[in-house]
């Protein structure tokens, strides 16, 4: 049996992008962050957020993201904007809403 273990993002600083991942979810970076590794959640049940340095950058779109729901996309798209990510486009398809945003290392994501 797969268990999910880790929700890993590669980046430049992995503290730098952990900590824009807890200011948007709102958890708490764990101890011993530094620009290379970081994580958030590891002590608690379910994956972990990992934040790896890699040497190389982003070259095209990701074939994995997030997908993220929120009562009031609107505002939490400005939240998230305001926070440092970047917002791409907006979706109504298939009966379903979205808007596609990227972290601060271009990582894609989408609130529903």
């Amino acid at each position: 049996m797969l268990t999910l273990e880790h929700i890993t993002f590669d980046c430049t600083d992995a503290a730098e992008l952990a900590g824009f991942w807890s200011r948007a979810l709102g958890l708490p970076i764990d101890d011993g962050a530094g620009r290379h590794v970081a994580t958030i959640g590891a002590a608690s049940a379910g994956p972990t957020f990992m934040f790896l340095a890699v040497d190389e950058g982003k070259s095209a779109k990701n074939r994995c993201h997030l997908d993220l729901t929120a009562d009031d996309r609107a505002a939490e798209v400005k939240r998230l904007v305001d926070l440092g990510a970047t917002y791409l486009s907006e979706h109504d398809e298939w009966g379903h809403q979205w808007v596609v945003l990227q972290d601060p290392s271009g990582n894609e994501f989408c609130v529903a």
